[in-house]
């Protein structure tokens, strides 16, 4: 035997490097003990199969259909609800992709190689179940042979569907792999609800269409729609008319309850003409379109019963639509109380506060009715009937009914007053509507107060204040009829985090909130919340997310036209971020047909586009927009937006007048450091004086605004600055002799994506050759990418921060942490660690956290007064939980497991340490155009010296690499040389290591 037969069953369980792997199949099409070895395997994986199959127990449930079906009934077609799938947990990647059970599906991927005797055939029907009389997948697959329609019937989940398939036939397998059918194979996998093999055969066929429209079948099932929503955006933009990706889309927009847009795509693949698949769409989209606008006439029909109360004394009590809908009907009734102009015109209303209080089960309304039918209506009702015309829009002396009914002592009118007026009048009266609110003890009054004082608390920078008391709302809000309150407070909480920069939390709150309004039929609510989750998803540049959003909010009221300005306005710069200028000018054009204000979004998007040219129209539109902005009491960091929206604009005509109004733009943000609208506005201020100075050849100038922008001092020599503001990028350098040059380009057409790879020009490199280390500056979302440089070149990339440095010497003395062998919780099922061998040279200051021991908190506290910190556990990157690469460590008593950047940042590192973070994806994180949020450099802003982590996932033994580096640099070696010689070091021994690539310095 060959010394490579002993890898046989590495191969089978896919623990062997690319390169190996690669090797031992040219191995494998020569051995006869490895091909006996693997047929042997491969009996055993199906034996094993069949045993699963024949002592399953049986559940209640359908009936399967029989293969061949004899004997079976057709089961009936299922059009209108989503099956359930197995769902893969979307929160965790484990450090490698190795899943138990690997060897069936690498042995098919070599059946060719054992079956080299067998003739090329067509392979049979059954590889792709197209015999059977019903289909088990709901998507549909784009591969034509199991493509065929036929009518649905949903797969049932988890170990129920994996044992009702039957066993792939495994030299028909063997037939497709030796014809290069690989497509053919995956589809084969798919149609059998097998993701993770046909995911492993589809990333080795080339990229196309079809093969990218199947990966979103896989995102699907898996539970991730907004990535298969991409996808299946990438193909129709190639193909439009691609039969299985409109099919497929509409699944996914079904799956993210986005029915109307689903609906659409039904009817686009209706109208392909495809034989069974036009009709089963057909059907679908009328069922979705049918049981949305149902869904809204009735809500809108409750609207307006409720409203009729304020024109009309005769008009009926919506008792029923109280029980159906008692958010928005109490909403309207606490003003039909108020705009009652008699006794019996109040009592008329005690049915309805009956039904009220009993969906709540209190007798607070009630109690309203009596309390106000006591009241003196020779004096309360005329300020009641002016009430009533202050609600419809018909009362001019606004103001003047604000005093009146301030003086009058009819305390529910002076409140309701101050609720129509709207925000800016109840914080000039924050008090008195406080006070009012809280009086009577009506838990949605008071739950309104709370939301408002924490608007206050947000205008003042309080913000903390206002999270606080918005988490205390929300925990208060109990009972079904409190839950239009419940969901108003998360939409709330949702608009604060997304100003403090915290999409992720946004998102969740944005995420619940929207479920619970659509179990409640609150059909206004659904739509601000689509909203908002469009605005979530535009903050974290998933554009094909947010456009689907606002299209679907819009679609729900396509006659109302503040909503067209709107949705037009977010949807020019959302394609201004896909990189389509005209499509952004087009939509800005759509937002100005209703002759509504265009807001901030749209005169920074007329700012943008001046880039492409603009004309007096534009000047104008963009004079009255900010003119208008200025005149609606914005906040100091709104402000500065206006004036880097103006001067931005001025840049492309007049570059001395833009240049001082982007300075003083700076100027002003700078003055606002915890604004998330003033760090919006500084770095894009700054991003626009670089590529000018680029643009004008002015390498210095480019060097010394990086610098700038970064809180650091640009070196005198050898470094590296890059910027990319959309299809303009910048690239200075000075090499060993301090002489800058620099390279503008203006023709970037995509993107910068997730590696920097490409970005610096040969010639400038050639400068840096001569450097022993390259500092290098990058301005988001540039910076943190790998790739900038070669991996041959020792460099770093620096990070400011707004606090002094830590003294020269903070590091001696301090101790040594080491976090490993986590005990991470077990519902995450993350494979276990090896704990770290114990260091060849004993350690005195080393102190180790392990096991349950090491919780978020513990290893918090253990870093304050560490001189080093090594973090060796499993990294999980979720854009839905937060917006840079966590720690999984062991969890709190209260659950909590994750160290985010958000804690990290919140401390202060006195020791200047050295820190590791042996964890997959360290570096990772959401890229904002406007400020750098990973892991890294929450280290870096928290006092830490140095900085090491990965932006992809590593092996188990990445923790040698890391102990590695730490000792040449324990030994006197820089940081950037440690790293680099390490490297060097490791790709010699094993090429394949690719992944040492990706690991990355921040100093």
């Amino acid at each position: 035997m060959s010394p490579h037969c002993n890898r046989l069953y590495l191969f089978l369980d896919g623990e062997l490097g690319a390169v190996d792997e690669e090797n031992f199949r040219h191995h494998l099409a020569r051995c006869e003990p490895c091909a006996s070895g693997l047929h042997e395997a491969m009996q055993l994986e199906l034996l094993g199969q069949y045993a699963l199959r024949d002592v399953a127990p049986a559940k209640a449930g359908p009936t399967l259909v029989a293969l061949d079906g004899a004997g079976a009934p057709e089961p009936e077609p299922v059009f209108e609800s989503a099956p359930e799938r197995h769902r893969r947990v979307p929160w965790w990647r484990p450090r490698m992709p190795w899943a138990v059970g690997a060897a069936v599906a690498l042995a098919a991927s070599v059946a060719g190689l054992v079956f080299l005797t067998a003739s090329p055939r067509a392979a049979p029907r059954e590889v792709w179940l197209a015999q059977a009389p019903s289909r088990r997948l709901e998507a549909r697959v784009a591969y034509a042979p199991a493509d065929g329609h036929r009518p649905y019937s949903p797969m049932r989940s988890g170990s129920e569907a994996s044992q009702a398939a039957p066993p792939l036939p495994l030299r028909e397998l063997a037939d497709l792999e030796e014809r290069g059918e690989l497509h053919g194979i995956a589809a084969a996998y798919l149609v059998r609800g097998d993701l993770r093999q046909a995911s492993d055969f589809l990333q080795r066929v080339p990229p196309s269409p079809d093969r990218d429209c199947d990966l979103a079948v896989i995102a699907l099932e898996q539970g991730h729609p907004e990535e298969a929503l991409a996808l299946l955006e990438g193909v129709l933009r190639q193909v439009p008319h691609h039969p299985q990706a409109l099919w497929n889309r509409a699944l996914v927009l079904r799956e993210l309850g986005l029915t109307l847009l689903a609906a659409e795509a039904f009817e686009a693949v209706a109208k392909q003409g495809e034989p069974g698949w036009s009709e089963e769409a057909l059907i679908r989209a009328r069922a979705l379109r049918q049981q949305t606008q149902s869904r809204g006439r009735e809500w809108k029909a409750a609207f307006a019963a409720v409203r009729d109360l304020m024109t009309d004394e005769g008009a009926r009590l919506p008792l029923d639509e109280a029980r159906r809908y008692p958010g928005i009907v109490r909403l309207a009734f606490y003003d039909a109380v108020r705009a009652a102009p008699t006794r019996d015109a109040a009592l008329r209303l005690f049915p309805l506060a009956e039904v009220l209080d009993g969906v709540q089960g209190d007798g607070m309304l009630r109690g309203y009715v009596h309390h106000v039918a006591g009241r003196d209506f020779a004096r309360r009702g005329p300020l009641a009937r002016d009430y009533a015309r202050l609600v419809r829009g018909e009362l001019p002396e606004r103001e003047a009914f604000l005093e009146a009914a301030r003086r009058s002592g009819e305390d529910d009118l002076y409140l309701g007053a101050l609720t129509v007026l709207g925000p800016s009048v109840r914080l000039r009266y924050m008090e008195d509507f406080t006070r009012l609110a809280r009086a009577g003890n009506d838990a949605w009054l008071t739950l309104l107060a709370e939301r408002e004082l924490s608007v206050a608390e947000e205008h003042a920078g309080q913000w903390w204040k206002a999270e606080a008391r918005l988490r205390a709302a929300l925990d208060a809000c109990q009972g079904r009829g409190m839950t239009y309150r419940c969901v108003t407070l998360r939409k709330r909480l949702a608009d604060l985090y997304l100003a403090l920069n915290r999409p992720a939390e946004a998102f969740e709150q944005a995420r619940v909130g929207w479920s619970a309004a659509h179990e409640s039929g609150e059909w206004e609510l659904e739509r601000q919340l689509l909203q908002e989750l469009a605005h979530i998803a535009r903050y974290r540049l998933d554009v094909t997310s947010a456009r689907a959003f606002l299209r679907e909010s819009l679609a729900r009221t396509p006659d109302d036209c503040e909503q067209r300005t709107y949705v037009h306005r977010n949807l020019a710069y959302l394609s201004w971020l896909d990189f389509d200028p005209k499509g952004a000018r087009r939509e800005l054009e759509q937002a100005l047909e209703c002759d509504r204000p265009l807001g901030l979004p749209g005169a920074l998007m007329l700012s943008y586009l001046a880039r492409f040219g603009s004309d007096a129209h534009d000047a104008d539109l963009l004079r009255r927009t900010l003119s208008e902005l200025r005149r609606g009491e914005p906040t100091p960091g709104e402000l500065a937006q206006l004036v880097f929206a103006e001067g931005q604009f001025v840049l492309e005509k007049d570059r001395a007048e833009g240049r001082e109004l982007l300075r003083d733009a700076i100027q002003q943000a700078e003055a606002l450091p915890d604004d998330v609208d003033a760090r919006k506005t500084r770095m894009g201020a700054y991003n626009a004086l670089v590529n000018d100075a680029g643009r004008g050849g002015d390498a210095g100038a480019v060097l010394e605004l990086m610098g700038a922008a970064l809180r650091v001092e640009a070196p005198e020599r050898c470094v590296l600055a890059v910027a990319v503001d959309y299809e303009r990028s910048v690239v200075a350098v000075r090499g060993p002799s301090g002489g800058p040059r620099v390279h503008f380009d203006a023709s970037r057409a995509t993107p910068v994506g997730r590696d920097a790879s490409g970005l610096v020009p040969a010639g400038l490199l050639a400068v840096l050759r001569g450097c022993e280390r390259v500092d290098v500056l990058a301005l988001p979302p540039v910076h943190g990418l790998p790739g900038l440089l070669p991996s041959d070149l020792a460099w770093s990339y620096r990070v400011g921060r707004a606090s002094a440095p830590p003294p020269a010497g903070a590091r001696d003395g301090g101790v040594h942490l080491v976090v490993n062998d986590v005990q991470a919780p077990a519902s995450l099922r993350l494979p276990e660690l090896p704990p770290l061998k114990s260091p060849s040279v004993p350690d005195p200051q080393r102190v180790e956290l392990t096991g349950a021991r090491a919780t978020p908190s513990r290893v918090l506290a253990a870093m304050v007064d560490a001189s080093e910190v090594e973090l060796h556990a499993h990294g999980m990157f979720s854009p839905e939980m937060s917006d840079a690469s966590m720690v999984v460590l062991a969890p709190e008593v209260d659950g909590r497991y994750a160290l985010t950047a958000a804690q990290v940042r919140g401390l202060k590192l006195a020791r200047a340490p050295l820190v590791l973070l042996a964890t997959c994806g360290a570096a990772r994180a959401t890229p904002f155009l406007h400020e750098s949020s990973s892991l890294p450099v929450a280290f870096i802003e928290a006092g830490a010296g140095a900085v090491l982590a990965a932006t992809v996932d590593i092996p188990d033994t990445a923790g040698r690499f890391f102990e590695a580096v730490r000792e040449r640099i324990r030994a006197g070696t820089q940081p950037a040389l440690a790293l680099r010689d390490e490297r060097r070091q490791w790709l010699a021994t094993a090429p394949s290591n690719a992944w040492v690539h990706a690991v990355l310095l921040f100093e």
